[in-house]
């Protein structure tokens, strides 16, 4: 038998219109911990739902040890969810509470009667029988004698326990976790935390959990899945996902880091911040990479020892270390230590090659599918924007009657005509005045990257991604136009193969 319990086969969700998870595909090993990481409206909680049975997946396969279960109701699946919001029924007390699922409980029982003859029976369990199982799921949850108690008597600690037991004595294979922490104090979280790792060690049953809270997934799980946009970003140990990001989504989202621009230079050598490192990673020479480098992975030292050298512009204290930043030139680079600088001070900076993580630049251009209006403008990505269209034919012009004539005088109507739209990410600017641009949006993506901000702005109909550089701070999901002026955009006609497919 495979030691898959569950795998997700191309698995999309739409809800009416609006894609939700996007062919997610992976599998849950049994009694492992595997946590669904991501912001919010990642689709992680909904990936949780369609394992429990809640929702049910628009397209692909949701697999129970190797059979389809995409089609089954909750109460046929053997797992049990405990939720942020703990749903324990105030008039009853703790056992009670614990109790009440297996009082519906209904088990099929074997008896030979006299002649020897087997027959079964569905039956209840026994008072004996629910009171063994409740003092068992007390136990693990550290509750016993709070059996007679009122659950309006206990912390909220307590009554995350009484949730987690009352999910529990029911023996589920799986145990789903939606955010179970989330309503409490950041102490009493911390502690959860390390019960429930204990938990899932004594139970050695599956544990699946969400959350947003990359420390709480990096000290619980043995597995991580990095959700953002409906579309799984990367699985691995908490090691892995921290130490290798596979891009700066993940890099940016999981702990502190340092993300530039940056380009090979030759064989494991990479210059950025003005500057050319060893590294580890081997790319192609001249290709433009992302390049992430922990703030804990820098080394400094005296101004003339380092490959960096610069100004401290701000110290704080962060209880375990300082975060120093620093100014290099027109980078700024975060350090995290347990030394202490002044600010004003000129330090130097080493980062050792195999700190230094490569990752292939996912945005280098941003391209459309666009249409020619009858005012030569084009339309794409939910706008209409000013454009020359006469880079479509080399030495052409445009008549007094709009009409575009080429090198050779013949005289075209481009109406309608499609086109592949680029535009550069340094070519496009935005601005909170929504009739500023050609388009509109909200910003899904901020990063930083050491001497500007990489921005993601996504239309509202189209969906519709603009990628570029800026150097002003928004804030996400700020509502904004998009701005590209007219030199910028470049015009290039459809051929037929593309036009075919």
């Amino acid at each position: 038998m495979s030691e898959h319990i569950i795998e997700l086969q191309n698995v999309t969700k739409y809800y009416d219109d609006n894609l939700v998870i996007d062919d997610v595909s992976f599998y849950v090993k049994k009694g492992e911990f595997i946590t669904f990481l991501g912001p919010s409206g990642c689709g992680k909680t909904t990936t949780l739902r369609m394992i429990a049975g809640f929702d049910l997946p628009t397209k692909g396969k949701i697999l129970l040890n190797g059979k389809d279960i995409s089609l089954l109701p909750p109460n046929k699946r053997p797992v049990n969810t405990v939720f942020q919001r703990y749903a324990l029924f105030p008039h009853l007390n703790i056992y009670d509470n614990i109790a009440f699922g297996l009082r519906m409980k209904r088990v099929r029982n074997t008896y030979r009667n006299e002649s020897g003859e087997t027959y079964t029976k569905t039956e209840k369990l026994t008072k004996a029988e629910i009171a063994a199982k409740v003092k068992k799921a007390l136990e693990i949850v550290d509750l016993e004698g709070f059996e007679k108690r009122s659950v309006a008597t206990l912390s909220g600690g307590q009554q995350q326990r009484v949730a987690i037991a009352r999910a529990i004595v029911n023996e589920p294979e799986i145990l789903l976790l939606d955010e179970p922490l989330g309503a409490l104090d950041l102490k009493m979280r911390k502690e959860m935390q390390i019960e429930l790792k204990e938990m899932h060690k004594r139970l050695g049953i599956t544990f699946i959990y969400v959350t947003h809270d990359q420390e709480e997934a990096l000290t619980m799980s043995d597995t991580i899945v990095v959700m953002a946009d409906g579309v799984v970003q990367q699985i691995g140990t908490p090691t892995d996902i921290y130490n290798e990001p596979a891009n700066t989504f993940v890099a940016d989202f999981i702990g502190e880091s340092n993300i530039f621009n940056g380009t090979v230079t030759g064989s494991r050598k990479v210059k950025f911040c003005g500057k050319t490192f060893d590294c580890v990673d081997d790319f192609e020479k001249n290709e433009m990479v992302d390049v992430v480098v922990r703030p804990e992975d820098i080394v400094m030292c005296a101004p003339d020892e380092g490959t960096l050298k610069g100004t401290v512009i701000s110290v704080v204290f962060k209880g375990i270390h300082y975060e120093i930043t620093v100014q290099v030139g027109k980078y700024e680079v975060v350090i995290q230590s347990t030394e202490k600088r002044e600010e004003g001070e000129t330090i130097g900076m080493k980062i050792p090659a195999q700190e230094i993580h490569l990752m292939k630049r996912l945005y280098t251009l941003n391209s459309f599918d666009g249409v020619i209006t009858k005012r030569n403008t084009v339309e794409f990505a939910d706008g209409e924007f000013e454009c020359d269209v006469t880079q479509l034919y080399p030495g052409s012009s445009i008549d007094e009657e709009d009409y575009l004539v080429t090198a050779a005088g013949e005289k075209i109507d481009l109406t309608g005509t499609e086109v592949k739209v680029e535009v550069g990410l340094e070519d496009i600017s935005i601005s909170d005045d929504e009739n500023a641009g050609g388009t509109k949006g909200h910003i899904i993506s901020i990063i930083y990257k050491g001497d500007h901000y990489r921005l993601i702005v996504r239309t509202e109909e189209s969906e519709e991604d603009f990628v570029f550089s800026t150097d002003d701070l928004w804030n996400e999901n700020d509502f904004v136009s998009v701005i590209i002026p007219k030199d910028k955009i470049k015009l290039s006609l459809k051929n037929v193969e593309e036009k075919k497919r």
